[in-house]
């Protein structure tokens, strides 16, 4: 995946990504997304660092210009991480539908959703293995 979830796209898909969702704020502690509920959102990281969590054990740190919650998604499938802020967080949160209908508006959109979640799934079966 490119360095940041932003990094392919053109300056007015990055607009039109970011007019498509909600800029939250999520304070340290915090889990925004719970392992084992339903694919309801996903979020782009701008600014902070979470934890990613299986089981309660932390398989993963994510920061700026990372995206979470997209797998559950894409697979139509209970999450299987929990998400937790080790420092403040801004982010942008896209609902489930919002995420559909940039992957149908934006190639470019759903080819970085499917390489994002194609790369998480892959780290799950290399972690597996070890």
């Amino acid at each position: 995946m490119a360095e940041s979830f932003f990094d392919t796209f053109t300056p007015q898909e990055v607009a039109r990504i970011s007019a498509a969702g909600t800029g939250v704020k999520v304070p340290e502690g915090w889990s925004p997304i719970w392992e084992g509920t339903t694919a309801d959102k996903a979020y782009i990281i701008l600014s902070g660092t979470v934890s990613v969590r299986r089981h309660g054990d932390e398989i993963a740190q994510l920061g700026p210009g990372d995206i979470v919650g997209e797998v559950a998604i894409v697979n139509h499938s209970l999450r299987t991480a929990t998400i937790v802020a080790l420092t403040p967080l801004e982010l942008i949160h896209l609902s489930a539908q919002t995420v559909r209908e940039l992957c149908g508006e934006i190639p470019a959109f759903e080819k970085a959703i499917s390489s994002a979640t194609d790369e998480r799934l892959a780290s799950d079966h290399t972690r597996a293995a070890d």
